[in-house]
């Protein structure tokens, strides 16, 4: 395998692009889509003028997806993918920050005790970044994993990423909250969209309901992901920091009680954020089962600066610690 680097393989991804997007007159964002479907089918055909087409298989012509390493395709697409958001952003299409996704994948090992034909799913998986950075982090033996995205464009770019990095991800181009015809996994992985849930009819079938007005999507995502986690299986959220000190805040934890463990409730460091008011915690639950214990102590920490390797060991020490003493 030919280890091309994350800018070539960006300078591939933006030059089609750019192509598509300049010939058909529609976003960069959209484009990028379109791009990445044509480098995986080897088909230029995209719906272009002659001139664009031809361009576009000579770009094909060069790309070598298949000799790349999958973490430096995401993390090239995840380049494009903030260039397009530059020119017209958008507040429901911000990705989890590489960081973050890299320390997930890092927990989901430790927790599931890397777990051979282990099934994962991610209820907002947007562009499939986080989705992805975990899986690229996992054995091979890894099984199928699950996506599901309301938002086309994203949940596009999502599937050409799986296709280009070969991993095999069913994705849901549908509403998360709504009912989703998948198998139970063996765990879950979702930066919670935060916000109220419009359709006060769907939510009235979810225990987190709010007892008048809007819901909170969040605590609902979090009801749906246990809904479709195995028992003994493992969640793990990106939280805001003040998820358990809202109105609707009591409920959310009886109904953690009833159906879960909390195992672990870790701080990311606030200089990651650009408004200390949106900082987030790493939330880790266990879907109760006959296997699943509740820990003899919830781990809680602060993670320090990701730059801080001192530091960094220190905390992963810590971890460590904490789960022989669970597992014993």
């Amino acid at each position: 395998m030919q280890n091309f680097q994350v800018e070539t393989i960006y300078e591939w991804l933006d030059k089609g692009a750019n192509i598509i997007a300049g010939d058909r007159q529609i976003p960069y964002i959209e484009a990028l889509a379109e791009a990445g479907e044509a480098f995986f089918t080897k088909d230029a055909n995209r719906g272009l003028s002659e001139s664009a087409a031809q361009k576009m298989e000579e770009l094909i012509g060069k790309a070598s997806f298949a000799e790349c390493r999958h973490e430096s395709i995401r993390k090239a697409f995840q380049l494009a993918i903030l260039k397009g958001q530059k020119n017209i952003p958008h507040p429901n299409r911000q990705m989890t920050p590489d960081t973050i996704g890299l320390f997930i994948g890092y927990l989901v090992n430790k927790f599931m005790g890397r777990k051979k034909g282990m099934t994962l799913f991610d209820p907002a998986a947007g562009t499939g970044n986080l989705l992805l950075a975990v899986l690229n982090q996992l054995p091979e033996e890894a099984g199928k994993a699950f996506g599901s995205e309301i938002d086309d464009v994203l949940i596009k770019l999502a599937y050409v990423q799986a296709n280009l990095q070969q991993k095999e991800i069913e994705f849901f181009n549908q509403d998360s909250l709504q009912p989703l015809f998948m198998d139970l996994v063996d765990a879950v992985l979702c930066d919670l969209p935060v916000g109220y849930y419009p359709d006060d009819e769907s939510a009235a079938a979810f225990k987190l309901k709010a007892d008048e007005g809007h819901s909170f999507s969040h605590h609902l995502f979090i009801e749906q992901s246990l809904t479709y986690t195995k028992p003994g299986g493992y969640l793990f959220f990106m939280i805001p920091n003040h998820l358990f000190e809202n109105s609707q805040s009591e409920k959310l934890r009886s109904f953690l009680k009833d159906n879960a463990h909390i195992n672990a409730v870790l701080q990311l460091p606030l200089s990651i954020f650009k408004d200390e008011a949106h900082g987030k915690s790493i939330l880790v639950l266990q879907k109760q089962g006959e296997q699943a214990k509740a820990p003899k102590q919830v781990l809680l920490a602060q993670i320090p600066s990701f730059s801080n390797k001192e530091a960094m060991l220190k905390m992963t020490a810590k971890l460590d610690n904490w789960l022989r003493h669970e597992k014993n």
